[in-house]
């Protein structure tokens, strides 16, 4: 099959997916495996080759990116044990105040957000918020959209989070031939941040005075005691410096790497410090410190093994991704496009934009929606345009931007932020729900803009 035949085989087959998982409620892997079969059956991929296909899909995907999403998820995990979330948030307070917590929640999201997942990042950090909200007698909905908005952005934009890790691997490895650059990526995720963080503060002000919740200031300092409490727990917190180490060294050393690549004075140990497997590691080992100082290194077997748990699901997603795009580059879609890659070439980055949104608001997953918007996008990369790095870059938070617009009922991270938050589902849209998309149409219109001058 080829032409215009294929390319209705290749909708309906998105299609069915999209209702696989969202009506049906069947697990995302199962179902974007079973499309894929599908999918290559259609497509007339000789049958004999098919489970070639499938199992090169599967493996490279593996190759490429499995290690890297489980070291950045184990440093993650660490950060929340060890308390060091806690202290990253408390060093934004201290540094923009009590006056402006709206602020002050948004910038501690979007860092907290960077090594673990927004959901657990929302639990972890909502103490803080309903104790700034009582402290300063400010909008607990204003507070709360903030918060859930810059957890958001950087999670959908910025590695070590599985899904633009993964993203970027599929982009960069499937789309250009090469190794991803992903100090390059989380440079170009945090620039991209800017427009989305503006937006979303101004519409968590704007809607905060306009939607009130359960736990809106009364007067009295009613949750001081449980913000000392959640303190307490934790012991003694670890230093700002060593709380933002697994963070930060990895990126020096990825940065340090690219650097001295770019300039033509590669240094062999330095660029093995530097690729994302070992610098992640060097996290996670800085990160296990923190377990010692905080005397809870008997716990880590434990944690590494409730990390395996919550990324295994993630990994064999995005694997099923990568079978999808696969099965894509392997028919003749890809020479079809080639053939009419000038439609295409005219969306640019609206392309990818609105294929993640598409994923994203009809099945609920932002990880999900990232992966397979990449495995879908990786094949044609170089035939609609996208042919560097810098642009490759752009794709990933084009890509999540997309899956970011919108959350609502099918998203997990809907309920916790509108529970946590304590506002009922009618307020989760008017806030949640509105607010990803403001952010999410911000983060496009900056991609664009950013295009014009990063090539």
């Amino acid at each position: 099959m080829t032409g215009v035949p294929l390319i209705i085989a290749f909708v309906l087959a998105i299609a069915l997916m999209i209702v696989a998982i969202s009506k049906w409620h069947i697990h995302p892997f199962l179902s974007i495996m079973c499309v894929s079969i599908l999918l290559a059956l259609v497509a007339g991929i000789k049958i004999d080759t098919i489970p070639t296909v499938i199992g090169q899909g599967f493996s490279g995907t593996f190759t490429s990116i499995g290690i890297v999403i489980i070291l950045g998820a184990l440093v993650g995990t660490l950060l929340e044990k060890t308390g060091a979330a806690l202290k990253m948030a408390d060093c934004v307070v201290k540094l923009v105040g009590k006056k402006k917590p709206e602020l002050a929640m948004l910038l501690m999201g979007w860092i907290v957000s960077i090594p673990v997942f927004c959901d657990s990042g929302f639990v972890i950090l909502n103490p803080i918020r309903k104790s700034l909200v009582q402290r300063t007698q400010k909008s607990s909905v204003a507070s709360t959209v903030a918060l859930a908005m810059g957890l958001y952005i950087a999670h959908c934009f910025i590695p070590p989070t599985p899904g633009p890790i993964a993203a970027a691997n599929t982009l960069y490895g499937q789309g250009l031939g090469m190794e991803a650059n992903l100090i390059q990526v989380m440079g170009i995720g945090a620039l991209c941040s800017i427009f989305p963080m503006i937006a979303a503060y101004f519409y968590a002000l704007y809607i905060g005075k306009r939607v009130k919740a359960k736990d809106e200031p009364t007067g009295q300092d009613a949750t001081k005691q449980t913000y000392e409490e959640l303190v307490a727990s934790y012991g003694k917190l670890p230093s700002g410096f060593a709380s933002f180490a697994p963070i930060i060294v990895p990126i020096i050393l990825m940065g340090l790497s690219s650097a001295l690549s770019m300039a033509g004075k590669a240094v062999p140990f330095i660029t093995f410090l530097g690729t994302p497997i070992i610098a992640l590691a060097v996290g996670v080992l800085l990160g296990v410190l923190l377990l010692v100082q905080s005397g809870k290194i008997k716990d880590f077997y434990e944690i590494t093994n409730d990390t395996l748990k919550t990324v295994g699901p993630i990994l064999f997603v995005t694997a099923a991704g990568g079978v999808l795009g696969k099965v894509i580059s392997s028919s003749n879609l890809i020479d079809f496009i080639k053939n009419n890659a000038e439609v295409l070439k005219t969306m640019g980055y609206l392309f990818p934009f609105i294929l993640a949104a598409i994923l994203k608001t009809a099945q609920g997953s932002s990880t999900v929606a990232i992966t397979t918007s990449a495995g879908i996008i990786a094949p044609i990369m170089q035939s609609i345009g996208f042919v560097t790095p810098v642009s490759a870059a752009l794709v990933v938070v084009a890509i999540g931007a997309g899956a970011m617009t919108v959350s609502h009922a099918n998203d997990s991270y809907f309920w916790v932020v509108t529970n946590f938050g304590e506002m009922d589902t009618s307020q989760g849209y008017k806030t949640q729900t509105v607010g990803t998309l403001i952010i999410g149409i911000a983060s496009l219109i900056e991609v664009l803009i950013l295009s014009l001058f990063l090539r």
